[in-house]
């Protein structure tokens, strides 16, 4: 019996150590793909504030370059001009196409909550008429 107890404490012991090993290798891993995606993140920052001055250089050219034959004013009116459609083409550009519905096929709602919508009928309803209904077989 004594034999068995020894026994049970170098498991749990042993279990305990190899926890302990995965953990450490799992953090030691994870670090190290942090690492790496750090750096990406980095080089990605680095590109984008390099990429907004060049645009910022670019602008300022396109204005001085109108400004040699138009006043200041004006050159810069059209180069904010420029930039703002240009702006809004690109904002265009990222948002998705919504798909358009097929006339006669139930859609989703506007809300965004799932729920189809019936279709509307082409007719209006007349008074004291009730249409049958799909699901009703005749019987009582």
């Amino acid at each position: 019996m004594q034999r068995l107890e020894h026994l049970e404490h170098l498991d749990k012991h042993l279990v305990d150590e190899l926890a302990q090993v995965a953990r450490e290798t799992v953090r030691d891993e994870l670090r190290e793909q942090a690492r790496g995606q750090r750096r990406k993140a980095a080089f990605y920052a680095a590109s984008g504030a390099v990429a907004l001055y060049a645009g910022a250089a670019v602008a300022l050219a396109v204005g001085l370059a109108l400004a040699l034959v138009l006043p200041g004013w004006a050159a810069s009116l059209i180069t904010a001009v420029i930039l703002a459609v240009l702006a809004y083409a690109l904002r265009a550009a990222a948002r998705p196409a919504a798909p358009r519905p097929v006339p006669g096929q139930a859609t989703a709602s506007p809300g965004g909550g799932g729920a189809p919508i019936p279709p509307v009928p082409s007719a209006p309803p007349t008074a004291g008429v009730v249409p049958p209904r799909p699901d009703d077989s005749g019987r009582a």
